[in-house]
């Protein structure tokens, strides 16, 4: 438990010093079919510990730990009850691929790593995803994808473990990243079909993933207690 508690502080720490996550972000780890790890909402993201993860069941009561879970918990009961295979989601508030999606400029894979969560489905709303009912449209939206964007909010990532979810969260808004840079200058070259099935079969890779994994951990100072 105390490792996957360390896993999640990682993984939003990372996300929080790449500018994906802010003051509103959160993560979870999925334990069995009706309990999850999640960041408390009130914590700080930048300087998390094992702490602030409380360990919550899917209609939100708090089991073990010391806060109570964010109010957008809904987003993650909803994906779990819908998607059996996932074992852990991020959400988060990212600038660019937000900006795409204020605009209408859909999605496109831009750079290799981008081509891993494409297509990206998008929830046509910019609500909060904090009761059942959004957290079904949600669902609904992200159906058996890896992504989903909502419109004006922010992204959603799901993976087998939460080092999958972050990757590709962070690949997500670096390929936003560069399509928005690249529509200053004209149009972005875009990935044809044949192109994005080699960059799938070459990058999803487990060792490709704990490097890029590895690499953000790598960086991130020491928390004082």
């Amino acid at each position: 438990m105390e490792s996957l508690k360390q896993d999640l502080v990682d993984c939003i720490r990372m996300l929080e010093a790449s500018d994906i996550i802010d003051y509103n972000g959160h993560a979870s780890i999925k334990l069995d079919d009706n309990r999850f790890l999640i960041n408390i909402g009130s914590c700080q993201r930048s300087c998390l510990t094992t702490a602030d993860i409380c360990e919550i069941d899917f209609d939100g009561n708090v089991l073990t730990g010391i806060g109570k879970p964010p109010l957008e918990f809904h987003l993650h009961v909803g994906i779990y009850r819908a998607r059996p295979d996932v074992k852990a989601i991020v959400h988060a508030h990212p600038k660019w691929s937000t900006f795409l999606t204020m605009t209408g400029n859909t999605y496109q894979p831009v750079f290799a790593q981008g081509t891993l969560v494409y297509p990206l489905p998008l929830l046509d709303s910019p609500n909060s995803i904090n009761n059942p009912e959004m957290a079904k449209r949600l669902a609904d939206t992200l159906g058996d994808s890896k992504a989903a964007l909502m419109k004006a909010h922010g992204s959603v990532t799901v993976g087998d473990s939460i080092q999958d979810a972050f990757v590709l969260a962070n690949y997500l808004e670096e390929n936003s990243y560069r399509q928005y840079m690249a529509m200053q200058i004209g149009k972005p070259y875009g990935f044809t079909e044949i192109e994005m099935q080699k960059c799938r079969e070459k990058l999803w890779n487990a060792d490709l993933f704990k490097r890029t994994w590895n690499h953000f951990k790598a960086k991130l100072p020491k928390v004082s207690l």
